[in-house]
């Protein structure tokens, strides 16, 4: 009569609030909702959602399907987790962005693998705004992502902040102490890719003060940033962190000015609910936990 998927769907246009909303949610065309909706009441014989209009809401019957598909969920992942002996298995799709493959994801992954031996890991390093679409496509199951790039009707938590600095190669640029916005501005800078939030403000900090737009150039590699860098390509913004593992590459922070300094990058771990609320539950336990060094 139903199946998981069918319970999926009816939890994701409740929880969002309408088929537009758990279309954008879930990824699925809103047609696709909509005629799984009808299939389902058809076979069933019941009417799940009184439309009216402003909107959806569940019917009597609707609301007796809910609690008792909530049951089931709650029966299968039971199931599941003895099969299992208590262990998560199977394969988990991890979206981070490079910043956090030099910090906190080799410690959030040691820590998994300790307390989940059964479960494998599949990591794509990314652009926060791709992993936003692949999160949205059912294409990741949980990355950490800058906070600002999450898609709507995620669950999100946020991590601590992470700084970022303005650094150049000693050996090829010498600036003032400290410098100022119209000092970094003039030189070639290396910063996040261009599509990324980053980079945007970077370029906004720089460009209202000059009559040409700076100089900034874009790359998804930190590794790539830290080489241009060090070998006088120009000046980068590259995060504390990183700069500190990397500590025979040759560069050090430049003394700005209050006005010239960059915010900090604000990061969070993000999984859809409806589709991996436990895998989801534990890998942020276990990214806060690992975030306290």
């Amino acid at each position: 009569m139903f199946d998981f998927r069918d319970i999926e769907i009816i939890r994701a246009i409740v929880r969002h609030g309408g088929f537009r909303a758990a279309s954008d949610a879930t990824g699925l065309a809103q047609s696709a909702i909509s005629r799984r909706v009808h299939h389902l009441e058809d076979r069933m014989k019941i009417t799940l959602f009184e439309r009216d209009g402003r909107g959806v809401r569940l019917s009597a019957a609707g609301r007796r399907f809910c609690e008792e598909a909530e049951l089931l969920v709650a029966q299968r992942d039971r199931i599941l987790g003895e099969l299992t002996q208590g262990q998560m298995a199977g394969v988990v799709r991890l979206g981070v962005a490079e910043t956090i493959t030099h910090t906190l994801l080799p410690r959030l992954l040691t820590a998994l693998r300790a307390r989940h031996p059964l479960l494998r890991f599949e990591i794509s390093v990314d652009t926060s705004d791709q992993m936003a679409r692949e999160l949205s496509a059912d294409g990741l199951d949980v990355a950490i992502m800058l906070r600002d790039e999450a898609p709507r009707g995620m669950v999100l938590t946020a991590l601590p902040p992470v700084s970022l600095g303005w650094f150049c190669s000693p050996a090829h640029f010498t600036l003032p102490r400290p410098a100022g916005i119209d000092d970094l501005a003039a030189l070639p800078i290396v910063s996040f890719p261009k599509t990324t939030i980053p980079h945007r403000r970077v370029l906004d900090l720089l460009t209202p003060v000059r009559r040409k737009v700076a100089e900034v150039h874009g790359s998804a590699s930190l590794a790539t940033v830290l080489h241009l860098v060090a070998q006088g390509f120009g000046i980068g913004t590259i995060p504390h962190d990183i700069v500190a593992s990397w500590p025979d590459a040759g560069i050090e922070e430049i003394e700005v000015t209050p006005e010239a300094r960059l915010p900090d990058l604000e990061f969070a771990i993000c999984y859809m609910p409806e589709r991996n609320e436990e895998i989801g539950r534990e890998l942020t336990r276990a990214a806060v936990a690992a975030s306290v060094v």
